[in-house]
Parts: C-alpha cells; structure tokens; sequence
C-alpha cells in the first residue's frame, strides 16, 4: 500500500504539473475542464449554466469542479488532472505495477493536452467508490459504469445525482437539449468501425461489453477511447495497446482533421480494432473479462 500510495502521488504531481505546464505554455486556461468550472461557478450564484450551446456537460460535473472555482484557470485544471493521474494510478496497481502502462497510451497525453476527464473515468472502473466520475461525461462514462457497477458505486452515483436536483431540478432538460450541439462520431458507423462487432464473438467477456458499448457511443476525440484500457490485462497487453494508440498520435502530429469523422477512422485503426484483436486473441480463462460478469462487480458487492 506505501508503495501505491507513493507512485501515485509521484504520478499526480508530474502530471499535474505538466498539465500546468502545457496550458499556460498555450495559452489554453482551464480547456475543457474550464467548462465544468463555470457551470459550478453559475449554480453557486443560481444561474442557468447552459446559457450558451457550448456548454454541453451535465451538473454532475460541476460537482467536481466545485473545489477549483477559486483558483486561476490553470492551476485548477493543472491540479484536477494530477488528481485523476494520482487516482488512476492508484487503481490499476490495485493488482500489479504492469497497469503503470497506461500512462504511455496516447490518449492519456492527448487528454493532458485539454485537461479531459478520461483519466478520472478510467480510475473510477478500477476504484467502485469512484464511479459517480462516470457521470460528468455520460457518453464515456456509461461503458465504465454498465460493466463495473457495484453496491458503493450505486449509492455513490444515487448521492451525486440528488445533490444535482436539488440544486438545480431543471438541468437534466437543459442539458439534453444542449446535445444537438455535441459535434461527434460512431466508432461503429466508422469504416472500418463494422468489425468492431466481431466483439461478440466474446459476449460474455466483460471486456468484449466494454469494447462494443463504447462502439456506440458518441464521442468527438481520441482522448474518449482512453477509457478502453480497461481492458488490457497482462504486460503483454498493455504495452500492445499503448504502442499501438501512437498510430493515432503519429498521424494527428502531421494532419489537421477536416471533420470528426477522420479522427473517428483514425481511433477505430490504431485504438479499438487493437482492442478487439487483444480480446480476441488472448486465452479464454476465468475473470480474463469475466465469465457471467454481470453476477460479480467490484469491491465484492453484488
């Protein structure tokens, strides 16, 4: 536990600093953490926070910026990103230090870059008390939530939401009609986003759910794919995965995308089909992604 808790701490302190680092080198304030931060900035004076089209993140979001909305812009992303690389390296060592990985995966950096909330959504699946992170980004959260959902997670996820209620009854209706500005792709809908489904050859695999729901899920970044590293499993995986995801990063350092529909091409090849081949191709063995998966979640509550 003493050697967790210092890699993590080493983890969020570099990475929140370079985060930092990064967003006032250009000149970026919070990115798009900022947008949670203002909507806790707005409900805190009783104001209507999606009055603007740009803004398109639940309340449950401004949950988590409310500890930030004090501090200048970059010092506050700069933190909430340490934070969320201290916590996701927290989990992942839970069964091994082969997890560290995932900090070599290029949609962990593309997420420093905008201070994003994968890396926090990813360590809510390896930590239950954490999932209500799930919910400050629903489209990449759902995935994480559906597979890793447990007791403390429930109640956790259940506090968070009547807390927003009761702060502002009207945000869920504000906010779904905010999301006809989401600009996005489909994995799936993405050539060749179709062999995605070869995923349920593995349908009992919890990994296999994983992978197809964030499929079909809406997403505008590669940064969003960042929560699929739950599924790798061994050393051997990690790494496949992580090296394979600089294809993605490799090909955006040279192009400026014309539409989002590019970036989704350029996920499914280097980050999702990846995935599916690590699914498909690794031994069948109990708990790999979970045998009947949905009898058991984490932390041992059912």
């Amino acid at each position: 536990m003493r050697k967790r808790l210092s890699i993590s701490v080493v983890a969020g302190v570099a990475s929140g600093a370079l985060c930092w680092f990064l967003l006032r080198h250009f000149h970026q304030g919070a990115a798009d953490f900022g947008w949670a931060i203002r909507a806790a900035q707005y409900l805190l004076r009783g104001r209507n926070p999606y009055d603007t089209p740009l803004q398109q993140y639940p309340a449950t979001a401004a949950v988590f910026a409310l500890p930030f909305v004090l501090l200048p812009a970059e010092m506050a992303a700069g933190i909430f990103f340490g934070l969320s690389s201290a916590l996701l390296a927290f989990g992942v060592t839970a069964e091994g230090y082969e997890g560290l990985l995932v900090f070599f995966a290029y949609p962990y950096w593309a997420a420093m870059l905008t201070a994003q909330w994968s890396p926090l959504i990813l360590a809510a699946g390896f930590l239950p008390w954490l999932l209500p992170a799930a919910m400050a980004k629903p489209q990449v959260g759902f995935p994480v939530a559906f597979t890793r959902m447990s007791r403390t997670g429930l109640l956790a996820c259940l506090a968070v939401l009547a807390a927003t209620l009761l702060w502002m009854p009207s945000w869920p209706l504000l906010w779904w009609l905010q999301l006809g500005n989401y600009q996005h792709f489909f994995p799936l809908l993405v050539l060749p986003g179709p062999l995605l489904l070869l995923a349920l050859l593995r349908w009992r695999d919890r990994d296999a759910v994983v992978l197809l729901l964030m499929a079909v899920m809406p997403q505008r970044w590669f940064f969003d794919a960042f929560v699929l590293w739950l599924i790798p499993k061994t050393r051997r995986e990690w790494l496949a995965a992580a090296g394979f995801s600089w294809g993605a990063g490799i090909w955006r350092w040279y192009h400026q995308p014309q539409n989002f529909t590019q970036v989704g091409r350029w996920a499914v090849l280097w980050i999702y089909l990846p995935m599916l081949g690590i699914i498909l191709f690794r031994k069948k063995q109990a708990n790999a992604g979970g045998q009947e998966w949905w009898r058991t979640s984490p932390g041992g509550s059912s």
